[in-house]
């Protein structure tokens, strides 16, 4: 199935039914008065959030989504049906933008959230409501009012804990197919992978996380070099981001001015899209320790260190041979889970006037002036009295 992560649509909700103009005509019965119904609501036009797609292919072909009408109201105050809603299925992680405004409407992040992104029309009024005792026999009517049009802007963006950043053929692919079940193609030219990646890490049983890998971005990537950097929006919502290098790249160049571009493209997508993505966590990963001599790949790191004067987290790995894997996916899980367990450990504190004690306390005496004037104290039993709270 073709990857689709952007599409324009337009939905229109249906437009609410008129009210009609009617007087009850029976036998016997002269003069029946108005019997004009009101018309029906039209239909609303919902997003879906769908564990079961995960492309927006199907919105490609298909650009325009209109719901039901509303019907037009009856005779004998008989109401018009509503026009029927639209839900329309989406992968979740879809954001939803106006492609007129540039207004996000929402975020569809989990599954089974529906969102409202155009409003039925309103039903227009019979002639019914428009009686009165000097106006017996109206003969007004409303129409009902049109349902929103919009069009709209739909990009996918993927759910995963951890984003895989760096060059073509840095070993992104490789390193999913070595610590998971994902099987992304896998070859010794650049742009192996075109699309997104997903993959579930396991270190233990019932423990895991999601692992995405996007395809690689080069220098000059914000300008249009390689595939661009519209797949960098993937790891928006990733956690952890790991930066591969690779140490004995095949066209000989430097994996320290590799690096320097990755992050300067990073740097650059974040400004122009005000993202956070330069901002999130980063750990460098050196892929490929097994093509060089270990004194050489341990001086190379050095330099790479310090000319990107890197002061977190780093690893060696060779996704290839599975060396160094494990405990990199270990410690990715332990991070992620700490920063589960701090979430959730942030509680809103409560309002301290509510955390204050109080008592109730009976006024002694009644206030006279203070009463109504047909108000007689004399009338309460002994025990009554004026109530309040007080601190």
């Amino acid at each position: 199935m073709k990857f689709v992560d952007e599409v324009t649509i337009k939905v229109k909700a249906g437009n609410g039914g008129g009210g009609i103009v009617s007087f009850r005509r029976e036998k016997y019965i002269p003069k029946g008065g108005p019997d004009g119904g009101d018309g029906g609501d039209g239909g609303s036009v919902y997003l879906l959030a769908d564990s079961e797609l995960n492309t927006l292919v199907d919105y490609r072909y298909v650009r325009f989504y209109s719901a039901e009408n509303g019907e037009k109201g009856g005779p004998k105050n008989m109401t018009g049906a509503k026009g029927d809603d639209l839900v329309l299925p989406v992968p979740v992680g879809t954001r939803v933008v106006n492609k007129e405004t540039g207004e996000q409407i929402g975020d569809l992040n989990k599954v089974g959230e529906k969102l409202l992104v155009a409003k039925g029309g309103f039903h227009g009024l019979g002639n019914t409501r428009f009686k009165s005792s000097v106006n017996r026999t109206p003969r007004q009517k409303s129409s009902g009012t049109e349902g929103d049009l919009r069009e709209l802007q739909l990009e996918l963006m993927v759910l995963a804990d951890v984003g895989l950043l760096g060059l073509p053929n840095a070993g992104k692919s490789t390193f999913i197919r070595s610590v998971s079940a994902a099987k992304p193609k896998v070859a010794d030219y650049p742009f192996t992978t075109l699309v997104p990646n997903l993959g579930v890490v396991a270190p233990e049983p019932h423990r895991s996380f999601v692992i995405a890998d996007i395809p690689g971005v080069i220098e000059g990537a914000a300008e249009g070099a390689g595939l661009g950097i519209r797949f960098l929006k993937h790891l928006s919502r990733t956690r952890l981001l790991l930066h591969l290098v690779d140490v004995k790249p095949f066209d000989e160049s430097d994996p320290l001015e590799n690096a320097k571009a990755i992050h300067g493209e990073l740097q650059r997508y974040s400004d122009e899209h005000q993202s956070n993505l330069a901002e999130k966590d980063i750990w460098l990963v050196f892929n490929k320790s097994d093509l060089i001599d270990p004194e050489a790949l341990k001086t190379e790191k050095a330099r790479i260190l310090e000319g990107l004067e890197w002061q977190g987290p780093h690893y060696t790995i060779s996704g290839l041979q599975g060396e160094g894997t494990k405990q990199l996916s270990f410690d990715i899980l332990e991070h992620i889970e700490q920063a589960d367990a701090e979430a959730t450990e942030k509680v809103v504190e409560p309002l301290s006037s509510l955390n204050e004690p109080f008592e109730i306390q009976k006024e002694a005496d009644y206030i006279e002036e203070e009463l109504d004037d047909d108000f007689d104290a004399d009338d309460e039993d002994e025990d009554e009295g004026n109530w309040e709270y007080v601190k």
